[in-house]
């Protein structure tokens, strides 16, 4: 069963073009582009994002606004657990330089943990979308 969805999953392009992200092999590549389907149902990586549950929860009313945010976690667990998979399997060898500075840039920010591990799977996210928008591979 598993050998069949490799293959299956060996044969769709966009599983290629998310497997050449580095830190991505060929399961957590499948799993993104099953949750995601078809990149071009969103109109930009912000939508992306926000199907992912990764964008900011912004709780006003009034003239209150919170001081502290929280991400939405709305729609896809699947997609989010993928990604935050692939920044925790990324970030264990720094294999995605990109990524790996701007983990190191929020946490010099004095940023916690968390809060820069989803900070890194939005940008992870907004990498992927633009790679399967282009139908390019992905670029250091």
């Amino acid at each position: 069963m598993i050998q069949q969805m490799e293959d299956i999953a060996g044969n769709l392009p966009e599983v290629e073009l998310v497997k050449s992200t580095p830190g991505i092999g060929m399961k957590q590549a499948a799993a993104i582009v099953a949750e995601i389907g078809d990149v071009r149902q969103f109109r930009n990586a912000k939508q992306l994002v926000a199907f992912a549950g990764l964008d900011p929860d912004i709780f006003s009313s009034g003239k209150f606004t919170a001081t502290s945010t929280r991400i939405t976690k709305r729609c896809s667990k699947r997609l989010r657990g993928s990604l935050h998979l692939a920044i925790q399997c990324g970030m264990r060898k720094i294999v995605n330089a990109k990524i790996g500075s701007y983990y190191e840039k929020k946490r010099k920010e004095g940023k916690p943990y968390k809060v820069v591990v989803i900070a890194c799977a939005n940008k992870l996210l907004h990498h992927i979308f633009a790679i399967l928008q282009k139908s390019q591979p992905y670029q250091a």
